[in-house]
């Protein structure tokens, strides 16, 4: 604490005349911010087109429910390759498919109109069962990130966990039929 109270109120850095500008976290110039917020976001998106344009109207199974659940698995996986070190790359993928499941959800009850069968919204409950297949996929994609974290390719470490997400989310989709 300085004797004056104004003091307090500016940084250090500015009182002592050494300003440094502070770094711009959300800095959208950069490829691989675009890369992760696309990963994150690939599943809402394409759920979205999905009900918008092709809305389900029965509860089973549908393709689509497939693709959704890949892309969350595939879309966290880059994310996670945008990423330098193991501990950062775990983070990464497993944050953004959390991130992207909860968007997903979101959408799909956002985009629910009324009940077209017996058995309730079919939006919603695709949305929910990529969600959950997807976050599978999610779980083995982040579990094989820190391996592949010390791959100099982006394009690597990419391709191997978004494969691997990819499949487990393709595995578990039927089991929740």
């Amino acid at each position: 604490m300085s004797e004056r109270p104004e003091d307090d109120l500016v940084p250090a850095s500015v009182r002592l005349g050494n300003v440094v500008p502070p770094e711009d976290p959300e800095d959208w110039t950069r490829p691989l911010t675009w890369a992760a917020a696309i990963g994150i976001l690939a599943s809402p998106i394409l759920a979205t087109g999905w009900f918008l344009l092709a809305p389900p109207s029965e509860p089973g199974l549908l393709p689509g429910t497939w693709f959704v659940a890949a892309a969350l698995a595939m879309g966290a996986a880059l994310t996670g390759s945008t990423q330098i070190g193991p501990l950062r790359a775990f983070t990464a993928t497993l944050g953004a498919g959390l991130l992207g499941a909860l968007v997903l959800v979101v959408v799909g009850t956002s985009l629910t109109g009324q009940p077209t069968s017996a058995d309730g919204y079919p939006n919603a409950s695709q949305a929910i069962r990529a969600a959950a297949a997807g976050l599978a996929g999610v779980l083995a994609a982040s579990a094989i990130a820190p391996l592949l974290a010390p791959l100099r390719s982006r394009v690597r470490r990419f391709a191997v966990a978004a494969m691997i997400g990819g499949a487990v989310a393709l595995l578990v989709v039927p089991l929740l039929a």
